[in-house]
């Protein structure tokens, strides 16, 4: 069975559909606010030179995430 893949380990360019997140729940509120919502189309766009923050695409806006968190926020299982 295939392990779970984290939006952080997606390649510059790469998208991929939002499955679960696993953040604490204030966390996690505040972000499906901002869209990250499962089936929601991410693609990560860039990383800054010490890999944090990552910047991703979403629904035409840019966010930046901290590594830790979108190591906690998962692409959904194909």
């Amino acid at each position: 069975m295939d392990e779970p893949r984290d939006i952080c380990q997606l390649a510059d360019g790469e998208e991929a559909l939002l499955g679960d997140m696993n953040l604490p729940e204030a966390t996690g509120d505040r972000l499906r606010e901002m869209g990250l919502l499962p089936g929601a189309t991410v693609k990560l766009i860039r990383r800054a030179p010490l890999g944090c923050p990552i910047e991703f695409e979403l629904g035409g806006s840019r966010l930046a995430l901290r590594r830790a968190d979108a190591a906690q926020i998962f692409a959904q299982q194909s």
